[in-house]
């Protein structure tokens, strides 16, 4: 009895070790220690392949000044700065990575036939109507070709933070200028998501929050993630989250909208949000410049032939290679955007080779 479980114990440990020694990630660890300081002292990346989680690393070395910034951030925000070392657990602003999350909770109306993308947001918003913004349809808003000449990004989240109530929102958007015919200019904006998410609280009698939690956070577990409990919810930018949460929202998109045996969005409306809408007679009025030359679908950038992400202003990002057949989400908090599409290409191609 003895000699068979040494036996058990010494096959599980073998098996352990040939299952770390599946993937080399020593590269990887090399080139998050050489640019942590870039990425704001603080990354923590995760990795999922094969059903689990087959990499998870930290590098936490802030420096005084990255520290200071932190506080400042933190202090014209109203809020305690988190200086802690991160984590896979660790909770965090995750700004535009928040488009994805929001673009398939509109998708989960679709799938259930209460929204078509043909659908005009006049239908449901009648302030759009009102001001000449009726045509546009949920597609277009989607995919930031409602053509609605928005603020800078910084200063339009800003001003929506300031809005009482979702309708007071709408109206502000219902008041700006059309720069464009809706479907043939693109605006990397916040304006497109907010008039889908007003109208899903429209057709539900529910608030984003409320929609998100029941639709995504709750099929998913993901216990850490929410858009604040804002008096208005931000779809493109106001959800916080962990590594462990947003890796586990990806599963979900790259096993076809399954996740656990649970169907959470049908295959198609998977599909629909990975087709480039960024076509040739489609004017580019503004991009990050972080994604100059990239595609983009709904709720996400078509990084290449088969990535698909969703970086965030602080400098998150995640990930899916539908050919390798991985996800993976990199964690990170910083301003100052330089050279992070060369970053995220070089760290992508590292892990792309780890895990081949």
């Amino acid at each position: 009895m003895k000699t068979r479980s040494i036996l058990l114990l010494t096959i599980i440990i073998l098996s352990a070790i040939k299952a770390s020694a599946q993937y080399n990630f020593s590269k990887v660890d090399s080139w998050l220690n050489d640019h942590a300081s870039e990425m704001g002292g603080r990354v923590v990346l995760v990795v999922y392949k094969d059903g689990k989680v087959v990499y998870n690393h930290a590098v936490n070395d802030m420096n005084m000044r990255q520290k200071f910034v932190g506080r400042m951030i933190a202090r014209k925000q109203g809020k305690k700065a988190d200086l802690d070392d991160y984590t896979s657990t660790s909770r965090a602003a995750i700004a535009s990575c928040s488009k994805w999350l929001s673009a398939a909770l509109v998708m989960t109306f679709v799938d259930e036939g209460k929204l078509k993308l043909t659908d005009t947001v006049g239908k449901y918003l009648r302030v759009l109507s009102q001001n000449g913004k009726g045509g546009i349809t949920i597609g277009q808003c989607l995919s930031h070709q409602a053509g609605i000449k928005t603020p800078p990004l910084k200063e339009s989240l800003q001003e929506m933070r300031q809005e009482n109530s979702m309708d007071e929102a709408m109206a502000d958007i219902a008041a700006l200028p059309m720069e464009g015919t809706p479907g043939k200019v693109f605006h990397y904006s916040n304006a497109g998501l907010q008039i889908a998410g007003a109208i899903i609280e429209k057709i539900s009698g529910k608030n984003f929050e409320t929609l998100f939690a029941e639709r995504i956070a709750q099929p998913l577990n993901l216990l850490h993630t929410d858009f604040g409990n804002a008096k208005v919810a931000l779809p493109a930018g106001g959800a916080y989250s962990t590594p462990e949460d947003y890796l586990t929202f990806l599963t979900m998109i790259m096993n076809h909208g399954v996740f656990n045996g649970k169907r959470i969005l049908s295959e198609n409306s998977i599909a629909q949000m990975q087709v480039n809408r960024i076509t040739s007679d489609v004017k580019i009025a503004y991009s990050p410049a972080e994604a100059g030359g990239l595609g983009y679908g709904y709720g996400e950038w078509m990084f290449d032939e088969h990535t698909v992400s969703s970086p965030g202003l602080f400098g998150s990002f995640p990930w899916i290679d539908k050919d390798k057949k991985y996800a993976a989400f990199m964690m990170t908090f910083y301003i100052k955007s330089d050279g992070r599409q060369q970053r995220y290409h070089e760290l992508k191609q590292l892990v792309d080779e780890a895990v081949k």
